[in-house]
């Protein structure tokens, strides 16, 4: 449990409205809502959820395991042993493909160990990624709950919702979806970083 788990409960009641209140009516045409909302596809409360369904504890402990893997790697190129005293064109090809199998496993850029190191760096970004993301969303869901939206949105609800009503839905999705834009835009990059991971290894 982390402070996002402690908000969303509390907070479901509001996000719910404010989805209930912009599926009615919508939002002012020129509302900064509106980027927000075709950048994430989502409503106020859907993307609340998707949030909180990041787990970072459950990524934590990849990044060791697979720098683990990587000096298992190293351990294995190094102990590769040399043709010592045997000469000879066979010995000569098994010394090319010693070198060429130890290159592979470690060493290069595009090594095995390389890549598991660079995973691992992937790892650890996406973990603190997704613990930024569910603290910076439960920042201001712990805001829009004290602000003078939220106390319009909790009056006994009209349908068709008044105008007032309306404003003060927009203006809690854009706060909310503006948060869950931003943290999109970072995985976008971290992803966009780490694109090398996903071509083979050459051999």
């Amino acid at each position: 449990m982390d402070r996002l788990d402690d908000t969303l409960g509390t907070v479901a009641p509001l996000l719910k409205r404010v989805d209930e209140v912009l599926a009615w009516a919508g939002a002012p045409a020129d509302h900064d809502v509106w980027p927000a909302l075709r950048q994430v596809r989502l409503l106020t409360w859907d993307s609340a959820q998707a949030v909180a369904a990041l787990r970072p504890a459950d990524l934590a402990d990849a990044a060791p395991e697979l720098r683990q893997d990587a000096r298992s790697y190293a351990g294995v190129a190094e102990s590769l042993p040399a043709p010592g005293g045997w000469a000879g064109t066979a010995a000569d090809a098994y010394d090319r493909a010693r070198k060429h199998a130890a290159a592979h496993l470690s060493g290069g850029p595009d090594s095995l160990d390389e890549r598991l190191e660079a995973t691992a760096d992937l790892a650890d970004a996406l973990t603190d990624w997704m613990r930024s993301t569910r603290d910076g969303l439960a920042a201001t869901l712990a805001e829009v709950l004290t602000s003078a939206e939220a106390l319009s949105l909790s009056e006994t609800p009209t349908d068709p919702p008044t105008v007032r009503e309306v404003e003060a839905a927009a203006e809690v999705a854009a706060r909310v979806l503006r948060v869950v834009a931003g943290s999109y835009d970072t995985a976008e990059e971290l992803m966009t970083g780490s694109a090398a991971l996903t071509t083979p290894a050459r051999l």
